[in-house]
C-alpha cells in the first residue's frame, strides 16, 4: 500500500482508500484498498473499491458526499475522483480524472459512464483534491501538474463538467528533480483566535524532502473561491510539514465532526519503499494527526498532534515519574526496566538552555539504540537511527540515519512525545510544533528508555518535569 485516497467521513464512518497492489507487496496493479473505522483506531478492511481495469490503473484522488445530488448520482451518494492512468503498447500515457459512486455506504462502486470528466491530454495531470466551497456554491478541485510543479484549481456544478481557474506555483521546493503530487486545500482555525481562519494548501513532493527523498510541504494563505494567495512570509523556502524521512502523500480527511481538521500520511519513502524488511506486507500509514494552525515568531505554522482517539489503546495503569534532576530520571527509568514494543512517552524538561545535547535513548537490546537528540543550542531536534536496527536492505536507507528538525524553545520548557510501533517511531515536540516520522527496523522484543547527555555537566543538563509512560494495545488486536 501507499498514498491515502478518498478520505471522507459518512454515516458514522471514517472511509480510509489507498493505493494498492492486491497481487504482490510491492508497486503495481494499482487500485483503491478500503478500511472504515469508527474510532480512527481500529479498521476493518473491506474488498478493494476501484479495481485495475485493463489498461487503465486507478491512481490517486478523494472522494465526497453529494449530499444534495448535485451530480445526479443520488442524494448522500458517496463520490470518487480518481486519476486515470492509461498506457499504451507505445508506452505512451495519458493521465485524467474520473468518478465512481456508491449508494451504499461505499461497499460497491459503480463507474460514471461518461469518464473521463476532466481530460487535458498530458501525461502527467494527477491526485484531485475534491471539496465543496460554500461561499461559491461549487465543487473544487485541486489537481498536480508534476512535472510543471503547478496546483491546477477547477470548478464544478455537478461533478462532472469542469472550469479551469487558476493556477499556483512553482513555489517552495520545486526545482528538478522534484515533482509535484498529491494536493490538499482547506480552511482552517487559527488557534486561540476562532474568528481567524488561513487556507492551507499542502503540496507532496518526490524527491527533495527535508531528510531526503520523499517529503511534504505546504503553503499558508487565502482562497477567494477562483485563486489561492500565498502569504508573503510563507512563499520564500519550502516549510515542512514533517522532517523526518518517511512521511509522504499526506492529506486531510473531508466532513469530519467537530470541524475538526485530520491528516494522515503514508509512512515510507520511494527512496527505498520497495524492499524494507516486512512481511508479508509492505507499506503502512502514520498515526492519524488532528492539525491546527499556531502563530509563532517564524508566522503561522501548522501543528499536529496524535488524534486524541488513540488514548483507547493505553493499558489503564502509566508508569510516571513526577520530577527531578536529569540522573534522577534517568536512574528511574532504568529502573522500570524492560517495557512494551509499543508506547507512548510523554516528557517535560525545563531549565532547557543553549548547552550541551541531551538526548533520549530508545534501546532493543544492548546494541540497538534509536536517539531522540535535542540541540537547544542549535535550536534544532533530530532523529539518529544509525543503530536502531536493520538498515543495510537499501543504500538509501543506511544513507540516511540522522534527521533534523527546526525547534522552538520558550522560556526553557520542551515538551515531547513520541509513539513507538514495532518499525516506526512518530516524535511530536512543543505540542506538535516539530514534528519527525521514521521508520526503524529493530530487533523484536522489549524496549528500554534512558537519557544521556554529549559532553555536559550535571549543572548545565535540563530539569525533568515529568515523565509518563503508557504501554499500549495493539490496534490491530484489540478488536
Amino acid at each position: 500500500m501507499n498514498d491515502p485516497n478518498g478520505m471522507v467521513y459518512h454515516d458514522g464512518e471514517y472511509h480510509l482508500f489507498y493505493q494498492y497492489n492486491p497481487f504482490g507487496d510491492k508497486w503495481g496493479h494499482m487500485s483503491w484498498g478500503h478500511a472504515v473505522s469508527g474510532d480512527l483506531v481500529h479498521w476493518k478492511h473491506l474488498p478493494v473499491a476501484l479495481a485495475e481495469e485493463g489498461n487503465l490503473r486507478i491512481y490517486s484522488g478523494s472522494a465526497v458526499v453529494d449530499f444534495d445530488n448535485s451530480s445526479g448520482f443520488g442524494t448522500n451518494s458517496l463520490v470518487a475522483i480518481y486519476t486515470g492512468h492509461r498506457e499504451s503498447s507505445t508506452s505512451e500515457r495519458v493521465e485524467d480524472q474520473r468518478l465512481a459512486y456508491s449508494n451504499d455506504r461505499g461497499r460497491t462502486w459503480t463507474h460514471y459512464p461518461g469518464n473521463p470528466v476532466l481530460d487535458v491530454g498530458l501525461p502527467d495531470f494527477r491526485d484531485p483534491k475534491v471539496f465543496w466551497h460554500e461561499q461559491t456554491k461549487r465543487w473544487i478541485m485541486v489537481a498536480v501538474l508534476p512535472m510543471a510543479k503547478k496546483i491546477a484549481l477547477y470548478a464544478s456544478a455537478d461533478l462532472k463538467r469542469w472550469t479551469l481557474l487558476s493556477q499556483f506555483g512553482p513555489a517552495g521546493a520545486w526545482k528538478d528533480p522534484i515533482i509535484w503530487e498529491c494536493p490538499d486545500l482547506f480552511s482552517l482555525e487559527v488557534e486561540g483566535a476562532p474568528l481567524e481562519r488561513k487556507w492551507v494548501l499542502i503540496v507532496n513532493i518526490n524527491p527533495g524532502g527535508p531528510a531526503g527523498g520523499s517529503g511534504t510541504q505546504y503553503f499558508v494563505g487565502e482562497f477567494d473561491g477562483t485563486q489561492f494567495i500565498c502569504d508573503p512570509d510563507n512563499s520564500g523556502e519550502a516549510i515542512w510539514l514533517d522532517h523526518g524521512s518517511d512521511f509522504y502523500a499526506g492529506v486531510t480527511w473531508s466532513i469530519v465532526p467537530d470541524n475538526r481538521r485530520i491528516l494522515l500520511a503514508w509512512m515510507s519513502n520511494w527512496a527505498y519503499t520497495l524492499d524494507v524488511p516486512t512481511g508479508p506486507w509492505r507499506g503502512a500509514m502514520t498515526i492519524p494527526r488532528s492539525l491546527t494552525l499556531r502563530h509563532t515568531s517564524a508566522g503561522l505554522r501548522l501543528a499536529q498532534n496524535p488524534v486524541e482517539e488513540l488514548s483507547i489503546l493505553r493499558e489503564e495503569t502509566a508508569l510516571v515519574f513526577s520530577g527531578g534532576s536529569f540522573t534522577a530520571a534517568d536512574l528511574w527509568l532504568f529502573q522500570q526496566g524492560a517495557l512494551n514494543e509499543l508506547l507512548d512517552v510523554e516528557v517535560t524538561f525545563s531549565e532547557v538552555f543553549p548547552t550541551a545535547p541531551f538526548v533520549i535513548n530508545i534501546h532493543t537490546g544492548a546494541a540497538e539504540v534509536t536517539a531522540i537528540a535535542i540541540e537547544a543550542r542549535e535550536g534544532q531536534l533530530a532523529i539518529d537511527r544509525t543503530h536502531s536496527g536493520i538498515k543495510g536492505f537499501h543504500p538509501a536507507f543506511a544513507a540516511s540515519c540522522r534527521h533534523v528538525a527546526p525547534l522552538r524553545i520558550a522560556h526553557g520548557i520542551l515538551t515531547i512525545r513520541f509513539l513507538l510501533d514495532t518499525s516506526s517511531l512518530e516524535v511530536f515536540a512543543q505540542n506538535g510544533e516539530t514534528v519527525l516520522t521514521d521508520l526503524i527496523f529493530p530487533s523484536s522484543g522489549k524496549r528500554s528508555i534512558g537519557l544521556s547527555s554529549e559532553g555536559g555537566n550535571a549543572s548545565s543538563l535540563p530539569r525533568v518535569e515529568r515523565i509518563t509512560i503508557y504501554k499500549l494495545r495493539s490496534a490491530a488486536l484489540d478488536q
